[in-house]
């Protein structure tokens, strides 16, 4: 069932989580093609963008797009309003249809800087955070929430609901505290809280893997969809198996040799984007999960790893497909 992001339209189904070094262009072209409904980028620093004046080359890669991805989200992070409402002037035409706020990051080095789920602790900062995008754009502002920064400090209601206040049209909320990270299970309750307490679409976000689960959290929680991290790594078909199971039907699961080509693609897809050099090590983590359980796939992967160039990788995979169609 389709849902508005304010004025924006999104179509039911599953979307994916924005992650640090993962939801570039490729990956959320990818997941989009396997049914993924939304995609929010990889997160970018509002501040550093204003700071570099656009020329700053890792931003700049953020920001591309490819031919064929649907609705994209670009997401920033930052505590400090002015900043935000700058960033999001100079960026409201790049391609994204929405922007995304980041107050889930629990790296330490993000969280440091007191920005990230650290401003879980900071509720009003959250507030005007939110309400300078709000007031800098038109395009429709979300938000990405922790349960809280620890386990006795639940807030995600309270933060859930200044958000909503201050302009959000929606608000993703990932079932864990800062300091479990991903570690644990997600409480999902937390969501259920969440959506019963704020007007506009909640998305539940936290151990959802497969079509069962995902169907499990809409109906334990109410949320109005669910959001996927990282069990599409290695995996965009998990939104062809979420779509299909709201669906009342079975999605068969990836080949072997679908799993393969599906990482030579993501390659081809990764250098077109940033060239062969930066492909080759950017892909290294995405074929450790896409070849993760397939025979001989510890051996690759250490072959792959000692790898820097493209050629030399794509020989490889084809010679690995080949060993999984025999």
């Amino acid at each position: 069932m389709a849902f508005q992001i304010g004025d924006l339209t999104v179509s039911g189904g599953a979307g994916l989580a924005p992650m640090a070094g993962v939801t570039d262009a490729a990956m959320r072209l990818l997941c989009h093609e396997q049914g993924a409904a939304w995609a929010v980028s990889e997160m970018l620093s509002a501040k550093g963008w204003v700071f570099s004046q656009g020329k700053n080359r890792n931003a700049l890669d953020l920001l591309k797009r490819l031919p064929g991805e649907g609705v994209a989200g670009l997401q920033l992070f930052g505590s400090e309003p002015a900043y935000i409402a700058e960033a999001a002037r100079q960026l409201e035409n790049v391609g994204f249809q929405f922007f995304d706020l980041n107050f889930g990051c629990p790296a330490p080095k993000i969280t440091g800087n007191g920005e990230g789920s650290a401003m879980m602790r900071e509720p009003r900062r959250i507030g005007a955070v939110v309400r300078a995008l709000a007031d800098a754009t038109r395009l429709p502002v979300t938000a990405k929430i922790r349960s809280g920064w620890d386990a006795d400090s639940i807030n995600a209601v309270e933060v859930a609901q200044i958000c909503a206040d201050s302009g959000a049209r929606a608000i993703a909320v990932h079932a864990r505290t800062r300091m479990q990270q991903y570690s644990g299970s997600a409480d999902w309750s937390v969501i259920r809280a969440v959506k019963r307490a704020v007007s506009v679409p909640v998305f539940g976000n936290g151990d959802v893997r497969c079509g069962a689960d995902a169907l499990r959290m809409l109906d334990e929680t109410g949320c109005d969809a669910v959001i996927v991290g990282r069990a599409a790594q290695g995996n965009p078909w998990v939104f062809r198996e979420i779509a299909a199971a709201m669906q009342g039907r079975t999605a068969p699961p990836a080949t072997p040799v679908e799993r393969v080509d599906m990482a030579i693609r993501h390659f081809e897809l990764e250098r077109q984007l940033f060239g062969d050099t930066a492909a080759v090590l950017q892909m290294r983590k995405h074929i450790a999960w896409y070849v993760h359980g397939l025979r001989g796939a510890s051996r690759f992967r250490e072959r792959v790893n000692r790898m820097y160039g493209a050629e030399a990788v794509l020989e490889a995979l084809g010679a690995f497909k080949a060993e999984q169609e025999e």
